[in-house]
């Protein structure tokens, strides 16, 4: 839940939070799917992704610099036990990500789930509309042109901005950007 000023809460479902946390993980520990990545200048091995069972746990913009060619596959499984989500609702919450060319899926041993694009084509846009499918801040049939009265009604205006300014936010921020927030480490000692 969102809360703008004055306190009264913007919902964004489980849904659309737990999509974009899949997608961000996905990003910063599978890599993401381009030749070169200009990310960061301290790109790992090839084949040397960020792992979570790693004693130094971090994750970071690093991470998308892997190449297309050693990208990790990420488990829902592991996705499941570091971002305390169910792993049968993130089953669920990959098929309109993998629907909406988002995600691909890869089978097999060692198999598990890949950024479909580059990380910095998607959108948190693309990734809540895939999640929540289209949705509207109000429920105003004139925003559709459906209310016979919208010619007439002072607010219609208002809506459709309100509309425009949230899809140019969340359409303005990249998979990128979100993976890209410092790197948090924490170290263990054994």
């Amino acid at each position: 839940m969102v809360y703008r000023k004055g306190g009264s809460p913007m919902l964004i479902s489980s849904k659309g939070r737990y999509a974009l946390k899949l997608m961000i993980y996905i990003a910063a520990i599978g890599g993401d799917p381009v030749a070169e990545s200009t990310v960061g200048g301290d790109a790992s091995a090839p084949g040397e992704g960020l792992r979570a069972d790693s004693t130094a746990i971090g994750v970071s913009a690093r991470a998308l610099a892997v190449s297309s060619r050693s990208q990790t596959k990420v488990s829902l499984r592991e996705v499941a036990e570091r971002e305390d989500i169910s792993l049968k609702y993130l089953e669920q919450l990959v098929r309109p990500l993998m629907k909406a060319g988002l995600l691909k899926s890869v089978r097999g041993k060692g198999g598990g789930y890949v950024l479909a694009k580059p990380a910095a084509q998607i959108r948190a846009g693309d990734i809540l509309r895939a999640a929540e499918g289209e949705r509207s801040t109000v429920a105003c049939e004139g925003l559709e042109g459906a209310c016979g009265r919208s010619d007439l009604c002072s607010t219609v205006k208002f809506w459709t901005g309100l509309e425009e300014t949230i899809d140019a936010y969340v359409d303005g921020v990249t998979l990128v950007e979100l993976a890209a927030v410092p790197e948090i480490k924490v170290e263990i000692e054994l």
